[in-house]
């Protein structure tokens, strides 16, 4: 039996799907250079970070397989993004992220980046043709990041 390896510190992940795509986001602030190695079948993170600059691990099987050469990965500040590309041929929308039906404690569902099967009947993220490179850039936050908040409307 295939199992979801887990060390003793995992990260928190959420997951979410559309027809062809699986997001990943690992939630770890201030990981520097993490390991992560993605294969058809399994995805593996190692790295140090969070408030207390511990390690986390953690190796996800998957329920189907991916494309690891047309996945994408992105080491931000407050977390890691990974996208991975589903197989062509694989099973459209999964039930679960992992082979096993098992809930595990440190795996959620991320529900802001959510597509039901029947929302999605259009394709790809609604029918918007949409570029995986391209999602990654935009994924880095709303604007060009040079801006900074206004703190006018607040009472003194």
């Amino acid at each position: 039996m295939v199992q979801t390896n887990v060390s003793l510190n995992p990260p928190a992940v959420t997951w979410a799907q559309s027809h062809g795509i699986v997001f990943l986001t690992v939630c770890l602030e201030d990981c520097k250079s993490p390991e992560i190695c993605i294969d058809p079948g399994k995805v593996y993170f190692k790295g140090v970070g969070g408030t207390d600059k511990k390690e986390h691990e953690v190796t996800i099987d998957l329920y189907d397989e991916v494309d690891p050469e047309k996945s994408l990965k992105a080491v931000r500040d407050r977390n890691i993004e990974i996208v991975l590309k589903k197989k062509e041929g694989s099973s459209g929308f999964w039930p679960q992220l992992t082979k096993e039906k098992k809930k595990y404690h440190w795996l959620k569902i991320d529900f802001n980046r959510w597509r039901d099967e029947e929302d999605d009947s259009d394709g790809e993220m609604g029918g918007q043709n949409c570029d995986l490179a391209e999602m990654m850039r935009s994924m880095g936050g709303l604007g060009g990041g040079d801006s900074k908040p206004s703190f006018d409307d607040l009472d003194p």
